[in-house]
């Protein structure tokens, strides 16, 4: 007798890329493979990655799975031409409107996070593409040149979940003595925070805070932030300060932050379907 399969739906998201100057970050995705078959109605669509973060997603397409781990996502992109037939096909739009194109040196990106499917009518799951580990900007150049970085931090910076079991901390960050030009909440797994490492750029790319799961940019005029898709598991907290030099914003300093209701923000428990609301002030610099 053959397993039951269960409907999966597979949406795409994104966390915020650290540069004034981008206005948008285009991605043609030309196949989706879960353990090498093609969603069921995905069709060539070209993504604005940047317009996808605080927990909004666009959905790729379908398929019925058993349920149990996977752990083998396809995505092919196509750098050439967008789902209009228009070039490039994957690009930064830059404030200015100039279209930088992005290229790495393959066009299939094998996504190695593990998720789960569940013996229930909802799955949802999360393909979160973090521009921030993603794209880096090419340094010592007159313009904005944009591009992916290696294939193996790549894949690294893609991760999955399913949204059924994933939850949500969410808040503001009042900043009453104006220590930034901009703020930024990175989410780390509790106890993998390590500042002298995260604090320095890693890896060939020179990704700095690396080994957060994910991050959000605090703004609005509440001064909020969303870190949203989180697996169920207990989390710590880092704010960082960015001063901004040109279009882009440099790291300056680790934040001393209080939570407005006693929340201890090295210890944030996650279980599936929760949002935890996390207030700061923040008090100085480390």
């Amino acid at each position: 007798m053959d397993a039951e399969s269960y409907d999966t739906t597979f949406k795409i998201t994104d966390a915020p890329i650290d540069n004034a100057n981008v206005e948008a970050v285009f991605v043609t995705v030309s196949s989706v493979k879960v353990d090498g078959t093609t969603l069921e109605g995905f069709n060539r669509t070209t993504f604005d990655l940047a317009a996808l973060v605080n927990g909004e997603t666009e959905t790729l397409g379908n398929l019925e799975l058993e349920a149990g781990s996977y752990s083998n996502i396809e995505l092919e992109l196509d750098y050439a031409t967008d789902a209009a037939g228009n070039t490039p096909g994957c690009y930064v739009e830059l404030a200015n409107g100039e279209k930088d194109q992005l290229e790495a040196s393959a066009s299939k990106i094998s996504i190695t996070d593990t998720f789960e499917v569940f013996a229930s009518t909802t799955n949802e799951i999360i393909i979160d593409f973090d521009l921030r580990k993603t794209i880096k900007e090419e340094q010592g150049t007159v313009s904005n040149n944009f591009e992916f970085v290696s294939m193996s931090e790549l894949a690294a910076g893609i991760r999955t979940v399913n949204g059924e079991m994933a939850g949500k901390i969410s808040g503001s960050a009042n900043d009453p003595e104006n220590t930034s030009d901009k703020i930024v909440v990175y989410a780390y797994e509790k106890g993998t925070f390590n500042a002298d490492l995260e604090n320095e750029g890693q890896g060939e790319s020179n990704v700095m805070f690396a080994n957060a799961v994910t991050s959000s940019e605090v703004s609005g005029l509440n001064n909020g932030y969303n870190l949203s898709f989180l697996k169920e598991g207990e989390y710590e907290l880092v704010f960082a300060s960015y001063a901004q030099d040109g279009d882009s914003f440099g790291f300056t300093a680790l934040l001393e932050v209080e939570s407005t209701t006693g929340l201890n923000l090295g210890v944030i428990n996650i279980t599936s379907a929760v949002q935890i609301n996390a207030n700061v002030t923040i008090t100085g610099t480390k």
